[in-house]
């Protein structure tokens, strides 16, 4: 599969991967990829993931993974937050990366495809809260690049944090150029 993956992301499709890469020692992160912008953007990452070999993560709600689709979700990489009684999403999805050896959580953090000027914070608290860096990561369909960056501990100073992920995409445009 990773063969076929390969072909289809350089081959084809004309991608590159470029930054870091040393995932053996990042066994737990919040993977934050922008811009999101279209659903070209899932298949983009489901080929990265094969290509890279790495184990990759996102995060939905335990009613998405019934016994009619829970099974596809979850070889996608896909698990259930189930939320304890008067727990915050953010603690649960936390919770998560206390109870896997192995949790590479991806996130778009505008929350939608449109363009928007703040990005939701879940992400960065997640991260916090779990004591796992962040890893960045490009969407550039105009140089057709994934880039990552090298983990990223968020610190006290929330301001300066999300301007310093902020500026890694600087230049980086979408798929749809308008909602980058």
């Amino acid at each position: 599969m990773k063969f076929i993956s390969k072909f289809i992301y350089h081959n084809l499709l004309g991608w590159k991967a470029t930054g870091f890469n040393d995932f053996d020692r990042v066994k737990k992160a919040v993977i934050i990829a922008v811009p999101h912008t279209s659903w070209h953007d899932f298949y983009i990452g489901v080929l990265l993931r094969s290509v890279l070999g790495i184990h990759a993560n996102f995060v939905g709600k335990k009613a998405l993974f019934n016994p009619l689709t829970g099974w596809l979700f979850r070889a996608l990489g896909g698990a259930p937050v189930v939320r304890k009684k008067n727990e915050k999403q953010v603690d649960a999805i936390a919770r998560l990366f206390d109870e896997k050896e192995e949790f590479r959580m991806a996130i778009a953090p505008e929350g939608t495809r449109k363009k928007v000027e703040n990005w939701k914070t879940g992400f960065y608290y997640i991260a916090k809260k779990a004591n796992v860096p962040i890893l960045m990561f490009t969407l550039d369909f105009k140089n057709k690049e994934n880039k990552f960056s090298e983990p990223f501990y968020p610190t006290d100073d929330v301001a300066a944090d999300f301007k310093f992920m902020r500026s890694f995409y600087e230049g980086v445009e979408g798929k749809v150029p308008e909602c980058s």
